[in-house]
């Protein structure tokens, strides 16, 4: 599988960001990490309620241009670049199905799974025992694969809410260290 393309424009919150706010609003802690920071809009309200908050996004061009500025940025895939650990990770994964990545805010790969599972394998590292990592995920990918790959690193998982959108039905999913 290839990248096709990467855009350089920066991605706007859309309902799927707006649908996890409802339900990490209230975390609090020491450090939380925002993987695929995107616009920042997550990172800047984790940013209330947390000491330190990393956000990290594999396109630099998106962190350098975000709308909701924040600091302590990182370009790295996943969390792979490092190397402390997090009370509190969230992730709009790239998590629709697709045979080929055009689109790295947004194509998961084969079955939506592709590309979760390389920022659960990077994150899983950085994740503090008992720490909370809260994913979204869609019908239109393999979320039950995505949940069972979660619990096979250790991780206990729930589905925290479900919306249904017209063409689809988004999936909020927290899995404790």
């Amino acid at each position: 599988m290839q990248t096709k393309s990467w855009k350089n424009d920066e991605y706007p919150p859309s309902e799927d960001t707006f649908f996890i706010v409802d339900y990490i609003e209230h975390e609090k802690g020491n450090f939380a990490l925002d993987i695929g920071s995107g616009s920042g809009y997550l990172t800047k309200l984790l940013s209330e309620n947390f000491s330190l908050v990393v956000g990290t996004d594999i396109n630099f061009e998106v962190l350098k241009n975000q709308t909701y500025k924040t600091t302590n940025l990182v370009c790295c895939n996943g969390s792979d670049a490092l190397k402390i650990k997090f009370d509190f990770i969230v992730c709009n994964l790239p998590y629709l199905a697709t045979d080929e990545i055009l689109d790295i805010a947004t194509d998961g790969g084969s079955e939506g799974f592709e590309i979760p599972k390389k920022i659960f394998d990077s994150l899983i590292h950085n994740l503090e025992k008992n720490g909370k990592f809260v994913f979204i995920t869609s019908s239109l990918s393999n979320y039950q694969k995505l949940i069972d790959y979660a619990q096979k690193l250790g991780l206990k998982t729930r589905i925290m809410a479900k919306k249904k959108l017209f063409f689809e039905e988004l999936i909020l999913v927290e899995a404790i260290n």
